[in-house]
């Protein structure tokens, strides 16, 4: 992880766009994170991680609800899928 000046930033955007490939680089205005520069593909993974968890506690959610089971056999003959 790398943290540069807004200053800096505007002066070496190239190099932080190189050294964003393989670490993080936090751009700070007044000594404040203000933004940060990652690469597509690390960018990729973690709103890939940020689904997997959401979808994760829908269905911790789903499972506390109370109510009726339904059978896997029914919910495929509703769907059509038997």
């Amino acid at each position: 992880m790398s943290i540069v000046s807004v200053a800096a930033a505007r002066s070496r955007f190239s190099e932080i766009l190189d050294a964003s490939q393989t670490e993080a680089v936090f751009i700070e205005r007044r000594g404040r994170r203000a933004a940060v520069v990652l690469s597509p593909e690390r960018y990729e993974l973690m709103l890939e991680a940020l689904e997997e968890s959401e979808d994760v506690s829908a269905f911790d959610a789903a499972m506390q609800e109370e109510g009726e089971n339904v059978p896997w056999a029914q919910v495929k003959a509703d769907l059509g899928w038997a």
